[in-house]
């Protein structure tokens, strides 16, 4: 898992509350193998019409926010049904951070399992992100995890909290088994420990 510390990036506004897991990946598309090309099924339904061409006013279509890595929501993100995909979809367009004033529970938690940082900000904060990323398609936002902080392209800047244990692992990139990994040493010492005082016990 890649190593999250900071990033500036194109940030691009998504005005949908409750912009459900639905609406970014559709059900339809969950059995696809996470390949290259993933990337097509984010936002499908908006991104693209029944023939399969680009929706213009969606804004990852429009030319400003095409390689945007950041979106800043409107509330409630990544509500309704539970589905790491649709973190998948985001990290292999190359998103790797929404900011919004609430998230889907388990969104949030698939998101921070998967090297993806989803940021809380004040409902005011998110809403005056996104007008100035309106007004100026194209800005950039720099987002500093080991500072907790959003600097808009204006110099304002915005602190976040983060569960200390959920920086960590994004900051080093360890997903649960990289976690476990790091006590190998320490866990075959206890299981050869076991063995020689319960020789009995076959493996």
């Amino acid at each position: 898992m890649e190593p999250f510390t900071t990033l500036s990036a194109v940030a691009a506004p998504i005005e949908i509350v409750n912009c459900d897991t639905d609406r970014i990946i559709p059900a339809r598309f969950l059995r696809k193998p996470r390949v290259p090309g993933y990337e097509r099924w984010l936002f499908h339904d908006m991104r693209f019409d029944a023939q399969g061409n680009e929706r213009a006013e969606f804004v990852l279509n429009q030319a400003a926010y095409r390689n945007a890595r950041i979106l800043v929501a409107a509330a409630n993100y990544g509500c309704g049904s539970s589905r790491e995909q649709a973190v998948y979809a985001m990290y292999e367009y190359g998103i790797r951070s929404v900011i919004a004033p609430s998230f889907g529970d388990i969104h949030y938690g698939n998101a921070l399992q998967n090297g993806f940082l989803p940021i809380v900000l004040p409902e005011a904060d998110c809403a005056r992100l996104r007008g100035q990323l309106r007004a100026r398609p194209g800005a950039a936002l720099t987002i500093d995890l080991p500072a907790q902080t959003v600097t808009a392209h204006d110099g304002s800047v915005f602190r976040f909290d983060i569960d200390a244990a959920a920086k960590e692992r994004l900051m080093k990139g360890l997903d649960d088994v990289s976690l476990v990994l790091q006590h190998i040493e320490r866990i075959e010492g206890l299981e050869r420990g076991y063995l020689q005082a319960h020789p009995w016990v076959s493996v």
